[in-house]
């Protein structure tokens, strides 16, 4: 037996082909108009919820599938395997609604995750600011008490599903002297007064996944709509929650990355074949370089994913296997370009359009470079940065 299948049951197993017979034929046919329309067809959530491909990992009683993170991660691998543009999919399932079970009251949850699951409902999180990305700790959409109710200002961008989710949590701050202490997440509900300026990013790549910005004035919410009470920021719990929500929402970054490595490499692969490249041994050790690295990605992925099934601490794991993913995807990519050589510049291969998403995975819930500063702390064990 593997390593990499000491991790997977025969359940996952039938997972994964379930997911490829799916994604064969229902994500891949419409790919490039979703590519060309900057979105993907609401119709294409509600037939993944009826596929049983959404909330994989959420308790049956709240309608998801009552299963683990490696059945999320497998789906995801095989969205992005089979060259969709599936972060979407994924942050509603893997960020979302997570963090909704965690933190929400007991209505929200009965409300929204159900809808979640099925596809009828698509929920969206906002931290990033034009000033605050990957510190996040430096937000400054503003919160401010009223009454029996809370008033929002401020600005958020590149949150994906915005324009389209019918929620959205939206992490502001009380006092931004405050720091993490001072942070709150609220349920702005879409069609909520002064919550509004939706404008989609022009993004380089991920053409098919909504990265919206959008602004609050004088937002007005309800108290119920503070995730987890007062008494859990109070704590510090809010602000550790959505960490703890990051920290495995970045093995499932890394998911994506090594799925796209893999349509890399498969591609690189097809095309090597048929330019009578095989026969360079220089080409072929490239190939097997990028697949011995992207199995290696895999596997760390796999362990940080396991350890957020045994609800233990995995900061360590996590960071490095987003950190990895992301570089050997890149690398792999590369590697296809430098093979295309002029095909590459035209702009019809499905390695340059890989080419062009792949950033993406080193940027988003933490650039590399974060990475590498949270394993560095870890290592010689400083604490967490205020």
């Amino acid at each position: 037996m593997t390593a990499t299948a000491s991790y997977y049951s025969e359940e996952h197993h039938l997972f994964r082909e379930a997911c490829r017979r799916f994604v064969a034929e229902e994500i891949a046919p419409h790919h490039a108009r979703w590519e060309k329309e900057g979105k993907v067809d609401r119709e294409a959530w509600r037939k993944a919820g009826e596929a049983g491909m959404l909330l994989t990992n959420i308790p049956v009683e709240y309608g998801g599938g009552g299963a683990d993170f490696l059945t999320s991660a497998i789906f995801i691998e095989e969205m992005m395997g089979h060259v969709f543009t599936g972060p979407g999919f994924r942050l509603h399932s893997d960020i979302v609604a997570p963090y909704i079970l965690n933190n929400a009251s007991e209505d929200l949850k009965r409300h929204w995750l159900p809808k979640m699951a099925s596809g009828e409902a698509i929920g969206a999180l906002a931290m990033t600011e034009p000033g605050a990305g990957s510190d996040a700790a430096g937000i400054r959409t503003h919160a401010r008490k009223d009454g029996d109710g809370w008033i929002l200002n401020g600005a958020k961008c590149f949150i994906g599903n915005a324009s389209r989710a019918d929620w959205i949590l939206v992490w502001a701050t009380i006092d931004p002297s405050l720091g993490r202490a001072g942070h709150r997440a609220f349920f702005v509900e879409q069609g909520t007064p002064g919550l509004g300026s939706f404008k989609i990013e022009k993004k380089m790549g991920l053409k098919a996944y909504e990265s919206t910005s959008f602004t609050l004035e004088d937002c007005r919410v309800p108290a119920a709509n503070l995730l987890g009470g007062e008494e859990s920021y109070q704590r510090r719990a809010g602000f550790k929650s959505a960490m703890g929500t990051f920290n495995a929402g970045r093995p499932a970054i890394a998911a994506n990355a090594v799925g796209m490595g893999r349509a890399v490499l498969d591609e690189a692969l097809v095309f090597a074949r048929a330019s009578g490249l095989l026969g360079d041994a220089r080409v072929r050790d490239r190939l097997e370089h990028i697949a011995r690295k992207l199995r290696l990605a895999r596997l760390v992925y796999l362990r940080a994913g396991w350890l957020v099934d045994q609800r233990r601490p995995n900061i360590m794991e996590a960071s490095m296997s987003k950190a990895l993913g992301a570089a050997v995807a890149q690398e792999a990519a590369t590697f296809g370009m430098e093979l295309l050589g002029a095909v590459g510049g035209r702009g019809d291969h499905l390695i340059e359009k890989l080419y062009r998403d792949v950033k993406a995975m080193d940027i988003v819930e933490g650039t590399g470079e974060i990475q590498h500063i949270v394993m560095a702390r870890h290592l010689v064990q400083l604490p967490s940065r205020d």
